[in-house]
C-alpha cells in the first residue's frame, strides 16, 4: 500500500509513497445488492492537492493535474468489502483497507485515508477531462513544464523562502532542447529546488531517487549514528529495555520512577503496510510504558525522545498523544493550497483533534527530546502536544521543518516528483516549516564528543526537569 504520509526519509521519497490518498492492489469489488447503500462511483475532484478521483466498478484510481497537464496518479485502488451505512465504501489492498469514501450531500464526498489526519474533499464532476484520456508527452520540454508547474500551483513555501518560482523557469527553460539528456535534465531540476532546503521535496528518475532536500547542517540518522545514540542513552537507563514495533519502539527505565519512550518512526512497525495492525503494535508498547493500577501511583514522569525519528504516520502520532490527556484538544490546524493562480488561497482550516484513548493514560509531567532529524511526522507529533495540559517540556534542538502530508507527482514514465502542499497552523496561524518547532530548552544533542563518551545531556536534562516536576 502506498502510505500518505508522513514518512522516514527513505519512505518519503520511494515510489511506494505513490499518495496523495492511499494504496495500490488487486482486490475483486464487492456489488452492493439491490436496495443496499451504493459506492461513489463517479468523478471527483479534490479540494486542494490538484487531483481527480474516478471510482467504477469496484475500483478507485486517481489523475494529478496542472495547468499543463493531466497524467494517471500512482494511486490505485480496489473495493473492500459491501458500502456500509449512507454509502461509505472502504478501498484498498487484497482484504486490508486503507480509507474511506463517504458520499456527503449532492455531488460530495469525503475522502478518509486511515493513517492521515484530516479528510479530502470531493466534488462530482460530470466527466473525466479529455486531456486526461490523451497520451502524455515525454520529451524533456515536456517533463520540465509539468515540473515547474506542479511546484508552481501546489508549494506554499516560496514567498516564506524568497524564491521567486518565476525567475526559476525563466533561467532554466531556455537551457531545455528536444536533445537534453536525462543526465542534464536531472541536474536541471535539481539545481530548480535545491534553495528550498526543504525534507519534503525529491526528485525521482526512473525508480531511484536521485535528490532529496533537506535543511542545511541537518545530520542524517545513519545507523551507525543510532547505535551509538542508543549506546549513549543506555548509561542512564537502569532495567533492560522492551523492544516493539521491529525495533522503532523502545520502552525503558530511567532513575526516580521516570519511564522512557523512544520513537525511531512513525512507520514500519509491521510487516506489510496495514494501519491496523501498525495502530495495534503502538498500542502494545505504550500499554507497556504507561502503568496502571498501583504501579501508575509510583511514577514521576515520561521521556518520550524522537531525537532520530524520520517520520512516517501522523495518525501513529495522534494515537500517542491520545494516551497523554484526560481532555480534548486542538492539535493543529491543516489547509492545503488549492488555487493555481493564487498562492495565497487555502483549503477551509480542518482542526485536527485530539481526544483521550479509551486505555490507561498519563496526565502528569512529560518532556519532549527533539533534534533537527526529527522530521515530518515527528514534528507533527511535537506540535500536537503542544496544547497538552499540563505543558510538554520540549528540549534539545530544533526540529526539521516539514510537516505537510506529501504529494508524489508522476511527470513521464522515468520522471516523479515530491513536494508539499500543507500548512499546520497553530492556534495562532502561525506555521513551523522552514525553521521547525524551537525546543523550550535548547541543548546540543549527540555531538561527537558525547557520543564518544557515551553522554547523553539532554536526557539528564529531562530527567532533571521530571524529577523536579513529580
Amino acid at each position: 500500500m502506498a502510505r500518505v504520509r508522513r514518512m522516514s526519509r527513505a519512505a518519503a521519497v520511494s515510489l511506494a509513497l505513490a499518495l496523495t490518498v492511499a494504496a495500490a492492489g488487486t482486490a475483486s469489488a464487492v456489488p452492493a445488492g439491490r436496495g443496499a447503500p451504493r459506492p461513489p462511483d463517479g468523478v471527483w475532484r479534490m479540494d486542494g492537492y490538484g487531483t481527480l478521483v474516478t471510482i467504477g466498478n469496484g475500483k478507485l484510481a486517481t489523475y494529478d493535474t496542472t495547468r499543463v497537464s493531466c497524467l494517471p496518479g500512482a494511486v490505485t485502488a480496489d473495493q473492500v468489502g459491501a458500502p456500509g451505512p449512507a454509502g461509505a465504501t472502504r478501498y484498498g489492498e487484497g482484504s486490508v483497507a486503507t480509507m474511506t469514501v463517504t458520499p456527503d450531500g449532492r455531488g460530495r464526498a469525503v475522502l478518509a485515508p486511515d493513517d492521515a489526519a484530516g479528510v479530502r474533499h470531493l466534488e462530482r464532476l460530470s466527466a473525466l477531462p479529455e486531456r486526461c484520456r490523451r497520451p502524455a508527452e515525454e520529451s524533456p520540454l515536456a517533463v520540465f513544464d509539468r515540473f515547474w508547474a506542479t511546484f508552481a500551483e501546489n508549494y506554499p513555501f516560496f514567498a516564506a523562502k524568497g524564491i521567486d518560482w518565476q525567475a526559476v523557469r525563466d533561467r532554466y527553460r531556455p537551457l531545455v532542447t528536444p536533445g537534453t539528456t536525462d543526465a542534464e535534465l536531472q541536474r536541471i531540476l535539481t539545481d530548480m529546488i535545491r534553495p528550498l532546503h526543504d525534507a519534503h521535496t525529491a526528485l525521482i528518475h526512473q525508480g531511484k531517487t536521485v535528490y532529496f532536500g533537506l535543511r542545511p547542517g541537518t545530520r542524517v540518522a545513519t545507523p551507525e549514528l543510532r547505535t551509538r545514540a542508543a549506546e549513549a542513552v543506555s548509561h542512564q537507563l537502569v532495567a533492560p529495555v522492551r523492544s516493539f514495533a521491529q525495533g522503532k519502539l523502545v520502552v525503558g527505565e530511567l532513575p526516580d520512577q521516570i519511564r522512557y519512550l523512544r520513537i525511531d518512526s512513525f512507520d514500519g512497525y509491521v510487516a506489510g503496510d496495514s494501519y491496523q495492525q501498525q495502530a495495534a503494535e503502538l498500542d502494545r508498547a505504550l500499554d507497556a510504558l504507561i502503568p496502571s493500577g498501583a504501579t501508575a501511583d509510583r511514577l514521576r514522569g515520561l521521556v518520550i525522545d524522537c531525537r532520530l525519528n524520520g517520520g512516517g504516520s501522523d495518525a501513529l502520532g495522534l494515537r500517542i498523544a491520545a494516551r497523554l490527556t484526560d481532555r480534548a484538544y486542538t492539535a493543529y490546524t491543516k489547509v492545503a493550497r488549492n488555487d493555481p493562480d493564487d498562492p495565497a488561497r487555502y483549503t477551509r482550516p480542518q482542526p485536527i483533534t485530539v481526544h483521550p484513548a479509551p486505555a490507561p493514560r498519563w496526565t502528569g509531567p512529560v518532556a519532549l527530546l527533539t533534534s533537527g532529524s526529527s522530521v515530518s511526522a515527528a514534528e507533527t507529533f511535537t506540535q500536537a502536544l503542544m496544547g497538552r495540559t499540563p505543558q510538554v517540556t520540549r528540549i534539545g534542538e530544533n526540529t526539521q521543518g516539514v510537516f505537510s502530508d506529501v504529494l508524489f507527482r508522476p511527470l513521464a514514465k522515468d520522471w516523479a516528483a515530491v513536494l508539499p502542499n500543507e500548512k499546520y497552523l497553530d492556534r495562532a496561524g502561525h506555521s513551523f516549516d522552514g525553521p521547525g518547532i524551537p525546543p523550550q530548552s535548547r541543548i546540543p544533542v549527540f555531538t561527537e564528543d558525547d557520543l564518544t563518551h557515551r553522554r547523553d545531556p539532554a536526557l539528564t536534562l529531562a530527567r532533571r526537569v521530571m524529577a523536579g516536576s513529580g
